[in-house]
């Protein structure tokens, strides 16, 4: 291709803040975003975690009046976590009809009912063991006895008030397991939001404390994805939706933008990515030590997001990103 300057000079658009608003082609709007919530048991409980600067464990009580915050700025969706009081290795408390969850579900329905509520479908925290499944004598993880459980832990998140759910255990079958049994329970018009492409990442550490998930053994390199594997990724997410998935949730958000890029070109439907609590935290951290805005980069790192083909981000970064949009 020849040269067309001094004819064409792409500067011209970038002179002023104006000119770059007016011809910028991706942008991050309020409406895009989900805020993580954290559920626990108690009365008046906030628990303040190390490494998610802003992020707590908040009991039922508190959780609403966070969600009541979120929704005041403009942010539309949450997507609840669960920190059950007792653990084991049935991981019972996910589909308890009185778990942290469902009970936080039918508190948020009553007090902020406009807010979408999602549902991360999982059982690492609530088993003994922080496994995302059942797990045998040998400490294996066993894809078909988890389907039941997930499927039970869905329908009784639909139960309890749930607009959609987001199964993030990457068991094989989950998807269509979860489908058919909310259409049994006359819930066929809840939506599943399918983890489809969940790397074995390093970007979840903090996100661990959070959710207090952390493996007692091994990893979870067995079950997610590695995250050499883009081609993988993808047919995992071909999958996910001949099983009846409605949209795909890319994780973690960043090192994967490149199969982000890759879903939005193959599949029409909504793309979710998770812009996960590594990232919020390698930001902070290093905004705290003055090297470098956290505003800015924040703000970047969610455009790049949108830019690589997201419809929807789940970001810890929801509620300053709307005062700063």
């Amino acid at each position: 291709m020849s040269s067309t300057f001094p004819a064409t000079r792409l500067r011209r658009f970038r002179r002023t803040a104006s000119l770059r608003e007016l011809v910028r082609e991706a942008r991050v709007d309020v409406r895009d975003l989900v805020f993580p919530l954290f559920a626990c048991a108690g009365q008046g409980v906030e628990r303040s975690l190390e490494g998610l600067e802003g992020i707590a464990q908040r009991s039922v009580d508190r959780l609403c009046a966070e969600a009541e915050e979120v929704h005041a700025l403009g942010v539309g969706a949450v997507l609840l976590f669960g920190i059950p009081e007792e653990k084991d290795e049935a991981a019972s408390g996910a589909y308890d009809d009185d778990g942290i969850v469902q009970q936080a579900l039918r508190a948020l329905r009553e007090r902020v009912p406009e807010l979408v509520l999602l549902t991360d479908v999982c059982l690492c925290e609530y088993t003994s063991h922080g496994h995302c499944g059942v797990v045998d004598g040998d400490g294996e993880v066993v894809n078909d006895l988890s389907l039941e459980l997930l499927a039970r832990t869905a329908v009784s998140h639909a139960e309890a008030g749930a607009d959609a759910v987001c199964p993030s255990d990457m068991m094989d079958g989950r998807v269509g397991a979860i489908r058919a049994a909310l259409d049994g329970e006359d819930f066929e018009h809840v939506p599943i939001v399918s983890y489809a492409a969940k790397y074995a990442s390093a970007f979840y550490g903090p996100f661990r404390e959070a959710a207090d998930s952390a493996p007692a053994f091994g990893d979870r390199r067995g079950y997610q994805l590695d995250p050499g594997n883009a081609r993988e990724a993808l047919r995992e997410c071909e999958l996910d939706l001949a099983e009846g998935a409605d949209a795909l949730m890319i994780k973690p958000a960043l090192p994967s933008l490149d199969v982000l890029a890759a879903a939005r070109v193959r599949f029409d439907v909504p793309l979710f990515a998770y812009n996960v609590s590594g990232e919020y935290a390698m930001v902070k951290a290093a905004a705290a030590r003055g090297w470098l805005d956290e505003r800015q980069a924040a703000l970047e790192s969610l455009t790049a997001i949108k830019r690589a083909g997201a419809d929807v981000i789940v970001t810890y970064w929801a509620k300053e990103a709307a005062r700063w949009l």
